[in-house]
C-alpha cells in the first residue's frame, strides 16, 4: 500500500495493521532512547510516549466516527464527507508518523545522527495526534448537533439551535501550529506536499514585505529563516491567519498574476488564437422572457455605482463574428453552437480571469468552444450583491451579442465556476428563474460553497488544517462578501495593468477607466501595520521540556507519563516563549510584555497570543477578543447561499456536475447540495478527489494529480455539452 492510499476500515475491535505497525516502531524507539539521559533523548522519549498514548485514545473516537460517516455519503459509489475526511486525516498522520519513526530508528546509530532534528520531527507528530484527538471529539459533538430532516435523512449541517459561535468556541481548543510547520501538507499527495511547502514559505516571506517597514535587504534577510526554520514559519502563518486583514489575502492571492509568476505558465500553456478583453458598457439591456414579454435587466449599481464590466474571451479558433478574429491569422471557422460562461474563484475578494488562465487555456483547446470569463467586482469594496448583479447583466449582454462579438450562436450555454465563482453562477441561475429568462443548459462547479456562513459542519473544521484556505482567511472572505468592510482598503490603483497582459491578450472597447486595477503598496505610510520578525531563539525548536522538568524529567517512570500534561506543557512553553519576544501583532504595536513590564494575560485563539496595543483598545479600555471579528450575522438569502433556495426552483435546474476534494472546507456544502438535487430528481454528478487541496486547478501546471483533476473537469463539462446538444 502506498502512502497515498486510504486504509480499509472495518471498524472492528481489532486495531488496524497500520496502527499496530506505528505502535511497534514507537515502542522500539522508546526502548532505545530510554537508555540515554541527555536532553534530546528525554524529549524524543516523551514525544514517543505521547504518540502512543494518543494512539490509544484516538482509536475509540476513530471507530465511532467510522460508524457515523457512511450515512452522510452522496451514494454508495461516492464515499465522502467531512467525517470521512478526518478519518483520512488520521490515516495520513499515522503514515507520516510511522515514516518519521522508521527514519529515526534507521539513522539512530549513524555517526552524524541529528538528535535535534529528529526531536523536532517526533514532537510535531505528537502535536498532530493531540490536535486530531481534539478534532475528533468535536466531530462527535457536531454529530449530536445535527438533526434529521423531514424524511429522517441525516444532515451534515447542524440544527438551527447551534450556530457558528458554538463551533468557534469548540475550535478554540485546537492547536494549529503542528499543521503549518514541518508537517505542512502531509495529508495531500506527494507532488502537492512540495508545492504547499513552497507556497507556505512564500506566504510567510511575503508577509515580511507586506507588513515590515525595513529596507528590502532587511526584509529578504528576515524571510530567509522561513526556509530553514519550519517552526518560525508556522508561527508566522498562524499569526497571519489570526490577524491579517482582507487586504493581505487579496494581495497574496494576486501574486500569481504578477509578471514573474506568469513566466512559466506563459511558456507551457497553449497559445490561444483569441485571448481578448472586452469591456461591457453600463447601458440598458432588454431581454425577451420565456413568456415572450420584454424585461429590462438592471444596470449594476450596488455599492460602487455604474462601471463597465470586463470579460475575457478565449478561443482556440477564429470564428465568424468573434471579436479579434480580423487581426488574427489562420482559418476562419463557423460559429460555435456552444458557449461556456466562466466565473473565477478567489474567495469573492481576489483574482481575475487572468489568474485562472492556467487551466482555462487548456479547457478552451480541449472543449473546442469559446469560453467567456467574467471579471466581476470584488469585495469588500463591492460586497453582495454587486458581483451577482454584474454576472446577471453580463449573461443578458451575452444573449444579445454572442453571434456578433463572441463567435457563437449560443444555442446552448454552459455555466462553469470554481469556489466563489461557482457560488455566483448558482445565484445567477436562481435569478434567471426569478426573472423568467432563459436558463443555462448545464452547470459545472468545482469546490463550491453553497452556504456562505461558518455553518457548523465537519468539513468546516478542515480549515483549521488547510494551508491554502486557513481559518482566518475563509472567515474574512465570507465576511467581506456578505457584509463588506468599512475599513479603508490598503490597495491602490495601478495604471500599468496593460504591460502585464499575457502574450495573446488584447483589449476591445476598453475605456481609460477600465484599465485601472487594484495592486498592493507594500511600503505604505508610517501608519501601516507592521509584522516584526521572530527571533530564531523564540521558535519551537528552542523549547525543551527538560527546562521545565529539570532533573525530574529523567526520573519520570515511563509507565507514569501523562501525555496530556506533556502536550499542555509543550504548548505553554510555546506560548510563553512567544510572549517574551518582541513580536508585535499585525496592529504594529508591541505588547507590554515585550517591554519588560508585567501585564494582564492576553487572549489566545488556537494558542496564539493576540494582545492589543493601547492605541487599539476601545474607549472604555476593555480588551476585545480577536474572536469577536469572526462573530457576525449573515443574511440567509438564497442568492447569497443557494442551498437555501426553494425546492420548487431547484427541481427545475438544468443538469449539474460538482467536483470537489476530500479536504475541502466546502466539501459538506457540495455533498449536501448534491444530495438535495438528487432527492428532487435532478440530473446530478458528484466527484470527490483525494489528495488535492481547495483551489487545486490553479496548480494544474505543476502537479500531475492536479492536472488529472483538471482533465476530469473537462470530461464533465464535455458531458454537459453532449447532454445539452442531445436535448430538444
Amino acid at each position: 500500500m502506498s502512502s497515498d492510499d486510504d486504509f480499509e476500515r472495518p471498524f472492528e475491535d481489532i486495531e488496524p495493521p497500520e496502527w499496530a505497525a506505528l505502535r511497534e516502531i514507537c515502542q522500539a524507539n522508546v526502548k532505545y532512547f530510554a537508555a540515554e539521559q541527555d536532553d534530546g533523548s528525554i524529549r524524543i522519549k516523551s514525544a514517543l510516549i505521547a504518540c502512543l498514548d494518543y494512539l490509544g485514545q484516538l482509536y475509540p473516537c476513530y471507530q465511532e466516527i467510522g460508524k457515523i460517516a457512511p450515512q452522510f455519503d452522496f451514494d454508495s459509489k461516492t464515499p465522502g464527507n467531512g467525517y470521512r475526511s478526518f478519518l483520512v486525516l488520521v490515516d495520513k498522520c499515522i503514515l507520516y508518523t510511522e515514516n518519521v519513526c522508521h527514519r529515526m530508528y534507521r539513522q539512530k546509530d549513524y555517526l552524524f545522527f541529528s538528535k535535534s532534528f529528529h526531536t523536532k520531527e517526533i514532537e510535531t507528530c505528537s502535536q498532530l495526534f493531540a490536535s486530531l484527538f481534539t478534532l475528533l471529539q468535536h466531530l462527535q459533538t457536531l454529530y449530536s448537533w445535527s438533526i434529521a430532516n423531514e424524511n429522517k435523512e441525516p444532515s451534515l449541517f447542524a440544527s438551527e439551535d447551534h450556530g457558528p459561535q458554538e463551533l468557534l468556541n469548540q475550535a478554540e481548543a485546537v492547536n494549529q501550529y503542528c499543521f503549518y510547520g514541518r508537517s505542512i501538507g502531509f495529508q495531500f499527495c506527494s507532488s502537492m506536499q512540495v508545492i504547499l511547502r513552497t507556497i507556505s514559505i512564500c506566504m510567510a516571506a511575503f508577509s515580511e514585505s507586506f507588513f515590515s517597514k525595513g529596507n528590502m535587504l532587511e526584509r529578504w534577510g528576515n524571510s530567509l529563516k522561513y526556509v530553514s526554520d519550519p517552526e518560525a514559519k508556522a508561527r508566522c502563518l498562524v499569526n497571519i491567519s489570526q490577524n491579517a486583514d482582507i487586504s493581505f489575502c487579496k494581495a497574496f492571492w494576486l501574486l500569481n498574476e504578477s509578471g514573474i509568476a506568469q513566466i512559466y505558465p506563459s511558456i507551457v500553456m497553449p497559445t490561444l488564437v483569441i485571448n481578448q478583453i472586452i469591456s461591457i458598457p453600463p447601458e440598458e439591456i432588454n431581454l425577451i422572457t420565456l413568456e415572450n414579454e420584454t424585461i429590462s435587466i438592471p444596470i449594476p449599481t450596488s455599492h460602487i455605482g455604474k462601471k463597465p464590466i470586463h470579460v475575457r474571451l478565449m478561443s482556440a479558433k477564429r470564428r465568424i463574428g468573434m471579436v479579434g478574429s480580423g487581426s488574427a491569422g489562420g482559418r476562419l471557422e463557423n460559429q460555435s453552437e456552444i458557449l461556456v460562461i466562466h466565473c473565477h474563484g478567489g474567495g469573492f475578494v481576489s483574482q481575475s480571469s487572468k489568474s485562472h488562465e492556467v487551466y482555462l487555456r487548456n479547457w478552451a483547446v480541449s472543449l473546442d468552444v469559446p469560453i467567456l470569463s467574467i471579471d466581476y467586482s470584488l469585495a469588500p469594496e463591492a460586497p453582495f450583491p454587486r458581483a451577482l448583479e454584474e454576472i446577471l447583466y453580463t449573461y443578458a449582454w451575452v444573449l444579445n451579442h454572442s453571434s456578433t462579438l463572441l463567435g457563437s450562436t449560443a444555442q446552448k450555454i454552459i455555466f462553469i465556476g470554481d469556489s466563489a465563482g461557482a457560488n455566483l453562477i448558482l445565484g445567477t441561475t436562481l435569478k434567471c428563474f426569478e426573472l423568467n429568462i432563459r436558463r443555462p443548459n448545464g452547470i459545472f462547479m468545482a469546490y463550491v460553497p453553497v452556504w456562505v456562513e461558518f455553518i457548523p459542519s465537519p468539513a468546516r473544521l478542515l480549515c483549521l488544517t488547510d494551508p491554502l484556505l486557513p481559518f482566518g482567511f475563509m472567515m474574512r472572505c465570507l465576511k467581506a462578501y456578505a457584509l463588506g468592510n468599512t475599513k479603508k482598503s490598503q490597495m491602490e490603483t495601478d495604471e500599468n495593468e496593460e504591460s502585464s497582459k499575457s502574450d495573446t491578450e488584447s483589449f476591445a472597447e476598453v475605456s481609460e477607466s477600465d484599465l485601472i486595477a487594484l495592486a498592493l503598496s507594500p511600503n505604505g505610510d508610517e501608519d501601516e501595520p507592521k509584522l516584526a520578525s521572530l527571533p530564531s531563539d523564540s521558535t519551537l525548536n528552542s523549547v525543551s521540556l527538560a527546562d521545565v522538568d529539570g532533573a525530574q524529567a529523567s526520573e519520570l517512570p515511563e509507565e507514569k507519563a501523562k501525555s496530556q500534561e506533556y502536550i499542555q506543557k509543550f504548548l505553554n512553553l510555546y506560548k510563553n516563549s512567544n510572549l517574551r519576544t518582541s513580536f508585535p501583532m499585525l496592529n504594529g504595536s508591541k505588547g507590554k510584555d515585550s517591554e519588560g513590564s508585567t501585564s494582564s494575560k492576553s487572549w489566545s485563539l488556537f494558542g496564539w497570543s493576540s494582545k492589543k496595543s493601547d492605541d487599539d483598545k476601545m474607549e472604555n479600555s476593555d480588551e476585545r477578543s480577536p474572536l469577536d471579528e469572526f462573530v457576525f450575522s449573515v443574511p440567509r438569502h438564497p442568492l447569497l447561499s443557494p442551498y437555501l433556495a426553494s425546492e420548487s426552483v431547484l427541481s427545475k435546474f438544468p443538469p449539474v456536475k460538482i467536483l470537489t476534494v476530500e479536504f475541502d472546507p466546502c466539501l459538506d456544502d457540495c455533498v449536501m447540495f448534491a444530495k438535495k438535487l438528487l432527492k428532487l430528481g435532478n440530473s446530478i454528478t458528484l466527484d470527490i478527489l483525494p489528495g488535492l487541496p481547495h483551489g487545486f486547478l490553479n496548480l494544474s501546471l505543476i502537479s500531475k494529480e492536479a492536472a488529472d483533476g483538471s482533465e476530469l473537469c473537462v470530461k464533465r463539462i464535455q458531458e454537459l455539452i453532449s447532454m445539452a446538444q442531445g436535448s430538444a
